[in-house]
């Protein structure tokens, strides 16, 4: 059975602030490195957010300019307030 636990802003900020310990048996990786890391079970690693339906309201312009830049407005809108709720952590 698969169960979703939700974190916290707080546990989050815990996480982020941790410190990283580097040494023989953990290496600090180059940018290269990770970029070409795979996992070795990819459905190990499928993680997707659980989306939640609501009815907000925005200013029409704001709704317009993210139609105007074409399909997937939704998700733009979206990675937008993620990006923003990443930023305040």
């Amino acid at each position: 059975m698969v169960t979703s636990k939700r974190l916290s802003p707080e546990r989050i900020r815990e996480i982020k602030s941790h410190p990283i310990a580097y040494g023989e048996d953990s290496p600090k990786l180059t940018a290269e490195q990770v970029a070409r890391m795979k996992p070795a079970h990819p459905g190990y690693w499928k993680v997707e957010p659980v989306k939640v339906s609501l009815s907000i309201k925005i200013d029409a312009d704001v709704l317009a300019w993210f139609k105007s830049e074409g399909k997937g407005y939704q998700t733009r809108i979206n990675k937008t307030l993620r990006d923003a709720m990443m930023r305040s952590e």
